[in-house]
Parts: C-alpha cells; structure tokens; sequence
C-alpha cells in the first residue's frame, strides 16, 4: 500500500512538474509577445516563470530521488562483496532521508521568515520561494523510506512512469 501511495505520488509530482514546465513556456512566450508586438513588457510573466521554475525543480527532483535517477557511483558499491554493497544502499537511502528532513525544516523556517512580506512582480507572498523546497524535502523522505523499506524486504521500487 505505500508503494502505491509513493507510485502515486511520484506520477503526480511528475505531472505537476510537466504542467509548470508549461506554464513556463507560456510565461516566457507572453513576455516575448507583449515586449515586441504589443511594446509593453509585461512585468509579471519574468518573475512567474521563475518561481515556476522553482517548482519544477522541486517536483522533478523528488521523482528523481524515488526513480533512482540521482548521480551515483555504483561502480565504486559493484567492487564490494554483496553484503557491503546492502549496507551502502541502506546507508545511501538513510542520508538521502536525512537530506530530505534538513531540507523540509530550513525550507519551513524560510518560508515562514518571509511570508510576510510581498514579492514585488506578483501578488502572493515572498515565502513561496521556499514552499518547493519543503514539498520535495517531504517527498525525498517518503521516497527513501520506501527504498528502506524495498532493500529491507529485497525487492526493487518500480519506477512511477513504467
């Protein structure tokens, strides 16, 4: 059941991802259309396009995370007998949990520092700059728990998209 709620959660994080992606195209393509054919710059797309990108980044590297997609030396893990080569995995998906935890909690504080105040292009608050951070922070430890979990049991985490 985790599993799927991680698998569910994967593929709608990837979906979000693709839909800000998007969003990020048609900010962008309005900001080009309105500076040179209609000569008014609108101000809002440049910095909507950038917070987006902010989410894409966060959605796209948790579903990294949970795909196994992330940077590894599995070469250096190959050469060691199979018993070490567990342990390392277990230890790799511990850290990566922990990373996932200090990410959520600096990027609560930072949030919460600054959602009083205003960002100047758009009408929502400057602590939405860190809400991605805490949601992939999130994610991360739900994704490495489930490869704790799979290593544990001695069975593979199916990639979302499959």
């Amino acid at each position: 059941m985790y599993t799927k709620l991680c698998a569910g959660l994967s593929r709608l994080s990837l979906g979000l991802a693709i839909a800000c992606l998007l969003a990020v195209i048609l900010c962008v393509q309005w900001q080009v259309f309105g500076r040179y054919l209609l000569n008014d710059t609108p101000t809002w797309a440049e910095n909507l396009a950038l917070l987006l990108v902010l989410f894409v980044t966060a959605f796209g590297l948790a579903v990294g995370v949970r795909d196994a997609g992330h940077i590894g030396l599995e070469s250096m893990v190959a050469l060691l007998p199979t018993v070490w080569q567990h342990r390392i995995e277990m230890l790799i998906h511990a850290l990566v949990a922990v990373f996932g935890v200090l990410m959520t909690t600096s990027g609560w504080q930072w949030a919460v520092a600054k959602w009083g105040e205003k960002k100047p292009m758009l009408p929502v608050p400057d602590g939405i700059d860190y809400v991605p951070l805490v949601i992939a922070g999130v994610l991360i430890v739900l994704f490495s728990i489930e490869h704790l979990i799979a290593l544990w049991r001695g069975t593979d985490v199916v990639p979302a998209w499959e």
